[in-house]
């Protein structure tokens, strides 16, 4: 099987910053929406982008906390907007799309990991919910602003998902509930959607990409146990990072869906999974975690899944 799963030799690497991707590159007058603009990687992708001269809409389920982050950054503008509940998702559109602004990028990166088990709306499953399905509903409801910027939408998914593909047979986990492989399945249900996204929207000049945006510490991690990252190696019993070198910064991390976003490099290209500010290739059958799997990418699944996520939320921006 042919894949555009290749690197393309951007120049940058794992250890370049969102600033360094964005040096030389003029953001006046554009618009982006970031998801959890406002915390880790997305704070940072915040800050990058309107000193390059964006205008920031950050949506946040925390619209107190927000402000307090983003305080300071001049360019942010803050809504509310829950994305485990849909009709937060359709507010949030709704007044967006009342202002008569286009957008020209939109990042979703906001999310929640291994999360205990978690019920949202009628009783999804919480990972699956926010990280996918909130987003599916918020970028088809924007869709009119989506197309007329002709933008670039980013989905942010992680090596995580190399833990699970699509359960189809139980996706919301009525049973045998293991929160690793739950997040894993949101997060190939995040590379699907950029795959067909792309297919969908290329003929409106949008194009759609998903990544890997490194391993990095940040709030992410608010469900897990001090234990199991001590256990897992990420940090001693004080809280001391035991590895700096296998972590990026959140100025790092958030490179590659800066990158994603915004670089000329990208151009005419799209439905690709990234990493380290680069095409990612491939997953290798050796099992190590780099790369991206033939079922994330895999557009029948991708295909697959748009409908179901339609059928769930009742939006599809193509339907009919």
């Amino acid at each position: 099987m042919t894949t555009a799963q290749h690197k393309i030799g951007s120049g940058f690497g794992a250890k370049s910053t969102a600033d360094d991707v964005l040096k030389g590159i003029d953001l006046t007058g554009k618009l982006a929406v970031v998801t959890g603009g406002y915390s880790g990687i997305g704070l940072e992708t915040t800050r990058a982008l309107t000193k390059a001269g964006a205008r920031v809409v950050v949506p946040a389920r925390r619209p107190d906390t927000a402000r307090e982050a983003v305080a300071g950054i001049d360019g942010v503008e803050l809504d509310e907007l829950d994305l485990g509940e849909l009709e937060s998702v359709r507010g949030f559109a709704d007044r967006f799309l009342a202002s008569g602004r286009t957008v020209d990028l939109v990042i979703d990166s906001a999310g929640i990991m291994a999360c205990p088990e978690t019920r949202v709306g009628p009783g999804w499953e919480a990972q699956f919910a926010t990280n996918h399905l909130g987003h599916f509903a918020l970028v088809n409801r924007l869709w009119p602003a989506i197309a007329a910027g002709g933008a670039r939408v980013v989905s942010v998914s992680s090596t995580g998902h190399h833990a699970s593909g699509i359960r189809w047979d139980d996706i919301h986990w009525s049973h045998d509930y293991d929160k690793w492989e739950a997040y894993g399945q949101a997060k190939t249900a995040n590379v699907l959607f950029a795959v067909h996204l792309d297919r969908l929207g290329a003929e409106h000049g949008v194009r759609a990409f998903a990544l890997h945006p490194g391993g990095i510490l940040t709030p992410l991690q608010r469900h897990l146990a001090t234990e199991e990252m001590v256990e897992r190696g990420w940090i001693d019993e004080d809280g001391n990072m035991l590895h700096p070198e296998l972590f990026k910064t959140p100025e790092q991390g958030a490179a590659t869906q800066v990158w994603a976003a915004t670089s000329p490099q990208l151009d005419g290209l799209g439905g690709v999974y990234l990493e380290d500010c680069d095409i990612a290739e491939p997953a290798p059958a050796d099992g190590e975690r780099t790369g991206v799997k033939q079922w994330a990418i895999d557009p029948e699944q991708a295909a697959r899944l748009w409908k179901l996520s339609a059928d769930l939320t009742g939006v599809d921006a193509f339907a009919g």
